[in-house]
């Protein structure tokens, strides 16, 4: 029996889109407001869903403690309250879009995960943008 176990996370972090590469009028061409020379800033929401078969010993499939202190550490403190461009190294060279975002959180996360485990990771930039990524 495979089950999906999800918790719900936050962090709040600011980050401008742009490439160094280009021009301020090219990079205000694509990314807009987000590409405020001075950052902007979004309250995401995390939705880390595990699936798996279930442990006939525990009758867990991962231990929601676990899951929660791995978000905490490898997402909420490493993220939150953070300029992504600045402070997060994996956007040194990486622009830091939701799409971008959430594999380098998918990946954080799966690594410490067992082998055997799926991961879908949903990121909400708002309530009505997102993005999900499960490795694929």
């Amino acid at each position: 029996m495979r089950v999906t176990v999800s918790r719900k996370a936050h962090f709040n972090a600011a980050h401008r889109l742009y490439r160094k590469d280009w021009s301020f009028e090219k990079n205000d061409e694509i990314f807009g407001k987000c590409n405020n020379p001075n950052y902007h800033g979004h309250n995401y929401e995390l939705i880390a869903s595990v699936t798996g078969d279930i442990d006939q010993e525990t009758g867990f499939v991962i231990d929601v403690k676990i899951l929660k202190d791995i978000i905490k550490v490898e997402v909420e403190d490493a993220f939150d309250h953070k300029n992504l461009n600045l402070d997060v190294a994996e956007f040194k060279d990486l622009n830091p879009t939701a799409e971008n975002i959430v594999v380098i959180i998918y990946n954080k996360i799966k690594a410490k995960l067992k082998p055997n485990l799926d991961l879908e990771v949903t990121l909400y930039e708002t309530p009505r943008n997102f993005v999900s990524y499960s490795g694929k």
